[in-house]
């Protein structure tokens, strides 16, 4: 019953008019950060939560549970979700691939590395508290120059040879990372919790970095949008559009190495985010990347948010890695994706 609903409605929504979707996937995020804002030990409605928003930091109960523990968390979490999920978008155009996604050429590998060995390290509080953020940046981005390297052939970069490339990468950087869990001693729950996935702590400082990232990121790569169209359908076709190939690959996968790194140095490896929301996007709003990657940048916010209240409320007195329940959710949720446009 549940899924001859959930069909319907996106019917209704695919027979809209594109700018109404978009309208609608914007209002549909709202809605959900005013609820993830609301939940928790003190319940707020959506009302009270607006009426705190615009008091600002007053210092009493309700306006610090909303100001100080819940806004930084749910801002994170429109933030990377955004983050992943356009990344998503643009690598699945790029390398023409529905299975392509943001870690694809072994940036959360990268990442991963640089992050843990911060923990182990005792390097949290490198430039300003942003220790973990920085190293997780640079393993990501030596990933992806080790990826460029070995796809590199003539000084051409076919894409086929990068995905195989960051596969290898991928699992070379894993074991490095299983290395540093081994030194890190007792240490290792708290490397396991940020590799996870984990929305807290969440500090403005971190969001300030992410919320610039995420702005010019989005922006360059929704800007490519027109490019991947073309691209899209073959390499070949979008040359003889007149579209050098060579700078979209590197400002595609740049941009998306950067934007994926920040994110898995800012709360670990949350998975299949930026898989799924691509495909609900492209099913609702079409194969056209000009409106596809800005529905996707409002959709993986939004099933991120859903996510995070599931991780908190879904067990008692106990809180799930984000990135686990994304998983449960968004693996089983792609197959059946996968299934019906078989």
């Amino acid at each position: 019953m549940g899924a001859r609903i959930l069909r319907d409605v996106a019917t209704a929504v695919r027979s809209r008019p594109r700018s109404s979707v978009l309208l609608l996937l914007g209002g549909l995020l709202v809605l959900v950060f005013l609820v993830h804002l609301g939940v928790g030990g003190t319940w707020l409605l959506p009302g009270d939560v607006i009426r705190e928003l615009f008091r600002g930091l007053t210092g009493d109960r309700a306006n610090a549970v909303v100001w100080e523990l819940r806004l930084p968390r749910a801002l994170a979490c429109v933030l990377v979700g955004a983050m992943l999920s356009v990344v998503g978008s643009s690598f699945q155009a790029l390398f023409r691939n529905p299975l392509a996604d943001p870690y694809v050429v072994g940036v959360s590998s990268g990442a991963a590395v640089g992050g843990s060995a911060a923990i182990v390290l005792g390097l949290e509080g490198l430039w300003g508290g942003l220790g973990i953020m920085g190293l997780a940046f640079l393993g990501g981005l030596g990933s992806l120059l080790l990826v460029f390297g070995l796809a590199r052939r003539r000084g051409v970069v076919d894409v086929s040879t990068l995905l195989l490339a960051g596969v290898v990468v991928g699992s070379l950087l894993a074991a490095l990372t299983t290395l540093v869990l081994y030194a890190a001693g007792e240490d290792t729950n708290k490397v396991l919790r940020w590799l996870l996935g984990s929305m807290t702590p969440m500090f403005y400082d971190r969001l300030v970095v992410m919320a610039v990232a995420a702005a010019v990121g989005s922006a360059v790569l929704i800007l490519q949008a027109r490019q991947l169209n073309a691209f899209a359908i073959s390499e070949s076709t979008a040359k003889h559009l007149g579209i050098d190939t060579r700078r979209l690959k590197w400002i595609v996968l740049v941009t998306g190495t950067v934007l994926a790194a920040i994110c898995v140095g800012a709360v670990g490896i949350i998975g299949f985010l930026g898989l799924v929301a691509p495909h609900i996007s492209r099913r609702l709003l079409g194969v056209d990347w000009r409106l596809s990657m800005p529905g996707a940048l409002m959709i993986g916010p939004t099933l991120l948010l859903m996510a995070d209240v599931a991780a908190q409320r879904a067990l008692p007195n106990m809180e799930l890695p984000v990135g686990v329940v994304t998983a449960l959710l968004g693996a089983p949720f792609l197959l059946v994706l996968l299934r019906r446009d078989a």
